[in-house]
């Protein structure tokens, strides 16, 4: 039953997102819910060469499409819990709430989705602090780990959790370590949200990302957990489906911030954070080069070079200077895919290689 569970949610939350995402994107476009044109770069620089890439000067397309991510699956939770409640247990065989394996998943996921609503909703009124409206960066990272911190803590002091596994080489204890290590771990992945640049691209990546560690999830016997995975991966089908150019929304911080923020704890979870940089390699390379970037114009600046000597890459992130190289979206789009494709089976080998299987 636990295989035929997994495939019954899965499919129960991309029918259910797949419903509404219609009514979603009419309610966001007539909420007008998208951003004004950028003017600056984070470090106060005029846009140039970003206008030869972005369209939202162009086409109004709306964020907040990531609510077809977390209102589906939390509205599923609630119904079977509903029902069970109601009708004796009736649903009980596709309940995927669990305290060991999806309650902290679920809360994060709900979290950070609400959090990222308001971004969101501040960005399109044109309000806020950051350059691109929204709440500012150094805000916005508070309250990432402030959810890590209650996520640590959740995770040492109620699950028990005092040790980090090393493929190859084991468990290490680390004990009150646990905690500084999860929060970084989490601020570390949020910073990769940038990589939401290009129709489709976030999409795949995420969902080739849910689906590894629903597998490693499924392999530990960890099924709630597992069903969760999917159900994300199910219901970012869905939103790959409407955000197919030409875009009828994008997954906005309401999608960003729940993705990276769960994707973390579900990592942690099935204590295969280590393997997480290999699977989500361009993500790295995407927080990487925005890091790169800035860094080499701050040397720049320092040094007296000009505007466009400053650049490390044409434009960062790295998505963004394959564009500007003359590569076509539709290819970067497709080459994020498959480079995370294959570096998600790289991590799935190492973790049966580990275990001996």
């Amino acid at each position: 039953m636990s295989i035929a569970k997994i495939f019954i949610l899965t499919f129960l939350a991309f029918v259910g997102a797949f419903w509404w995402a219609p009514i979603l994107a009419r309610k966001l476009t007539k909420w007008q819910l998208w951003k004004e044109p950028r003017k600056y770069t984070s470090d106060g620089h005029l846009i140039v060469t970003l206008k030869q890439i972005e369209k939202d000067h162009i086409v109004k397309t709306p964020r907040g499409g990531g609510l077809i991510i977390w209102v589906t699956i939390a509205v599923l939770a609630l119904v079977i819990f509903l029902i069970n409640k109601i009708f004796n247990g009736a649903l009980d065989s596709l309940s995927f709430l669990s305290r060991n394996e999806t309650w902290l998943p679920i809360f994060t996921l709900v979290v950070a989705g609400l959090i990222g609503l308001i971004d969101d909703i501040l960005t399109a009124k044109g309000t806020g602090k950051y350059f691109a409206g929204g709440m500012g960066l150094t805000r916005r990272i508070i309250i990432v780990a402030g959810i890590a911190l209650v996520g640590a803590l959740w995770f040492h002091f109620k699950l028990g959790w005092d040790t980090i596994h090393v493929p190859f080489f084991g468990d290490f204890y680390i004990n009150g370590f646990y905690i500084p290590l999860f929060i970084i771990s989490m601020v570390a992945v949020f910073s990769s949200g940038v990589i939401d640049g290009i129709d489709g691209l976030s999409g795949g990546v995420f969902a080739a990302l849910f689906m590894t560690f629903g597998v490693i999830a499924f392999m530990r016997g960890q099924v709630n957990l597992a069903a969760f995975c999917a159900m994300v991966a199910g219901t970012l089908a869905v939103f790959l489906w409407f955000n197919a150019p030409p875009a009828r929304f994008y997954v906005g911080e309401t999608g960003i911030i729940a993705l990276t923020t769960t994707l973390t704890v579900i990592a942690f979870l099935t204590n295969t954070v280590l393997l997480l940089p290999l699977a989500g390699i361009v993500l790295v390379a995407t927080t990487g080069s925005d890091i790169i970037q800035l860094l080499y114009r701050q040397h720049g600046i320092k040094k007296g070079w000009s505007l466009e000597k400053r650049k490390f890459f044409k434009a960062a992130p790295l998505h963004h200077h394959f564009q500007l190289k003359g590569m076509k979206s539709e290819t970067v789009v497709m080459r994020y895919w498959i480079v995370t494709g294959i570096a998600c089976i790289a991590s799935l080998m190492i973790y049966l290689l580990d275990k001996g299987l």
